[in-house]
């Protein structure tokens, strides 16, 4: 096909105006509508196994069969796990800026939060999650990025990092089913962070698995728990993790909850206890009333991964076919999660990204996944395949492949 041929047909697409939106990792009304049953709960039944009545104040942290039902998400115990409320990324905004006002322990607010000490820093993987990057810009926290490959982020450069600058107080992790690469860290590389000596005392891993049971396959990758790992290296206090059921059930509906050391969580619920008296337990025993218990929420989880692979088999289908062959991007396939990461060419992506918007396809801002939405090559571009009808999926990468083969003047 010429060049102008290519873009008569793009011609013939964006007259159509079209209306079609991967923006954001958003499950589709295929998804959300498995978990409709969940509506009517709970019903007249708003009493916890305790004969706690649900609709009151209390229960700082989470019901106790709330706790049993989420724990193994994150293979934790009652102990080491705080139920918030609809959003884990509010947990770890909290988590953040409780550090920066007093402190992440008991012993470390003799020296004040981190806003007290001076220039923060966070160490950010690249690409990852364009939200994490937000907290801290939003907060002052200067973000230093490190590369990723398939087995995980530098651990080369970022033992350095932490163990030469106590300025540098954490760093972003989404340890399975990476946001965006849909990469999953090896054991070696969870060992190794589970193992870092930081010259900070008061530096935490923010641990974000957001997609830990959101497999794609029936053998699905195991993730090693990070929490064992610091407590086999005397380190348990180094991490929190977090997760929430917004792409099990519903965004904006769902539980957040984080889960760190007895010792972190003490601190945690201590200083929770100024801020709520506890959050939405009917929502957590609507879940609870829901799944029943942990089994239920795999065997949930496996009618998600019938809705969604067709869906990114279609994506890494299209891809295969009408770019690899022109050597016109790279991806990864991965095995679960919300997202497939493309490397186009350098110099490219954001005039990839502005021809299928033209053509009525709205994708994720080119640059979104690195921090101040710079990246320095200008050839990532994250899909998101979960929102659109399998149909509109097919339409949508259809232009996407055309404005990328448009970005390269490939004829």
């Amino acid at each position: 096909m010429s060049q102008s041929q290519l873009k008569n047909q793009y011609d013939k697409i964006k007259s159509q105006r079209l209306n079609l939106d991967m923006s954001r990792g958003k499950p589709g009304e295929d998804v959300t509508s498995l978990s409709n049953g969940m509506l009517n709960l709970p019903g007249d039944n708003f009493t916890a196994l305790n004969g706690f009545d649900c609709r009151n104040y209390g229960v700082l942290d989470g019901l106790p069969e709330a706790k049993s039902l989420f724990a193994p998400i994150l293979g934790v115990t009652h102990d080491e796990l705080i139920i918030g409320g609809n959003s884990s990324l509010q947990m770890m905004y909290d988590a953040i800026t409780r550090a920066m006002l007093v402190g992440v322990s008991e012993e470390t607010m003799g020296s004040g939060g981190w806003a007290k000490q001076g220039s923060i820093k966070f160490i950010c993987p690249v690409p990852g999650y364009d939200r994490h990057f937000s907290i801290c810009e939003s907060l002052g926290i200067e973000m230093l990025t490190v590369s990723m490959d398939e087995n995980g982020p530098d651990m080369d450069t970022i033992e350095k990092l932490v163990s030469e600058d106590d300025s540098i107080k954490g760093i972003w992790c989404i340890p399975i089913y990476s946001n965006p690469t849909g990469i999953t860290y090896s054991d070696e590389v969870v060992r190794r962070f589970a193992k870092l000596k930081p010259k900070a005392n008061d530096f935490r891993l923010f641990w974000d698995c957001a997609y830990a049971v959101h497999h794609l396959t029936d053998t699905p990758i195991k993730l090693l728990n990070i929490l064992e790992e610091c407590k086999k290296s005397d380190n348990a206090d180094l991490v929190y993790m977090f997760a929430s059921t917004s792409k099990i059930t519903f965004p904006g509906g769902g539980v957040g909850f984080m889960a760190a050391s007895k010792n972190n969580c003490d601190f945690i619920r201590k200083h929770m206890g100024f801020q709520t008296i506890g959050t939405d337990k009917l929502n957590q025993l609507r879940h609870v009333q829901f799944f029943g218990g942990f089994d239920g929420i795999v065997a949930h989880m496996k009618k998600i991964q019938t809705v969604l692979k067709p869906k990114f088999d279609t994506v890494i289908e299209i891809l295969e076919r009408e770019l690899a062959p022109h050597n016109l991007g790279t991806w990864y396939t991965p095995n679960g999660g919300y997202f497939i990461s493309f490397d186009g060419n350098e110099g490219t992506a954001k005039k990839t990204v502005q021809l299928c918007k033209e053509a009525g396809v709205v994708l994720t801002e080119a640059g979104a996944v690195f921090p101040y939405q710079n990246d320095p090559l200008n050839r990532n571009i994250r899909i998101a395949p979960t929102l659109p009808p399998l149909e509109e999926l097919k339409s949508a990468m259809e232009i996407f492949c055309i404005s990328v083969k448009l970005a390269n003047d490939f004829y």
